[in-house]
């Protein structure tokens, strides 16, 4: 597709926005092709780990306001469709099985700032600029919204949603977007590094890891959760990739991690 190109080597998957000319923003477009390449590498069984990436000076711009202004001139039927689309791209990233990474080399605004939340890991170059901009036009971080939240939290989103003020990679990284900055130069080095160290890590034990997090974030922890946390690490000890992470630090030897389909 030519507004984002996927690369797969050694396990892992680097999907690149390739629409600098329009600030890699989202049209319907790109909006459909990036929900089904999502899908597809999530039940890839060559895939164990999915980049994000861009190409030119944006991260991306959100949403493109020419296909925007489009949608708005539409009924309320086709404008909540097409919210839906957006909505399930944002679903489809943050509940992919796989780790997922974000790699922020330029500027990342509305849409764009959702897809960095939806991330798992997030990596910023200093000259990146953030902003959640909707206001401006009128409207508001909606689809976006619980993805943002769940990574800066209720009282930052409050400030940044209204405000729609820029912010630098540095309060990035303050607030809880991002996960660490680095200079531009250093960013693919340190994306690198990051996937060494998951691949490092039970392909299985990761997915399983990514889950308990979903489930057990801003719950209370009652007995139905302390049973649940120790059914799953009682069921997690029972499986094969468990025997192996044991064999191999006993063993002092690199674990040899199996495909998913070995891992029970």
């Amino acid at each position: 597709m030519d507004q984002f190109r996927i690369a797969i080597d050694d396990k892992v998957a680097r999907l690149t926005l390739t629409r600098p000319e329009k600030h890699n923003a989202f049209d319907d477009r790109l909006i459909a092709g990036l929900t089904e390449a999502f899908r597809r590498l999530d039940v890839d069984p060559t895939v164990r780990i999915v980049a994000l990436a861009a190409e030119g000076p944006s991260f991306s711009a959100g949403g493109d306001l020419e296909w925007m202004k489009r949608a708005a001139a539409g009924s309320r039927d086709n404008n909540i469709a097409d919210a839906l689309k957006l909505a399930g791209l944002m679903k489809t990233l943050d509940e992919l099985s796989k780790p997922t990474i974000a790699a922020v080399q330029g500027s990342a605004y509305g849409g764009g700032v959702g897809l960095i939340a939806c991330c798992d890991i997030a990596v910023a170059a200093t000259g990146a600029k953030f902003a959640l901009s909707e206001v401006k036009l009128g409207l508001i971080p909606s689809a976006i919204g619980p993805y943002v939240i769940g990574a800066i939290g209720a009282r930052q989103a409050r400030r940044y949603f209204q405000t729609a003020e820029a912010f630098d990679a540095r309060t990035a990284a303050a607030i809880g977007l991002v996960h660490e900055v680095v200079e531009p130069d250093r960013l693919e080095a340190r994306l690198g590094e990051i996937i060494e160290a998951l691949l490092k890590a039970a392909p299985g034990a990761c997915t399983e890891a990514k889950r308990l997090v979903a489930e057990v974030a801003n719950r209370p922890i009652d007995a139905a959760m302390t049973e649940m946390t120790a059914v799953r690490i009682a069921d997690i000890r029972s499986r094969a990739e468990a025997r192996e992470g044991l064999d191999a630090f006993f063993g002092r030897r690199p674990a040899r991690w199996a495909g998913k389909d070995a891992q029970r």
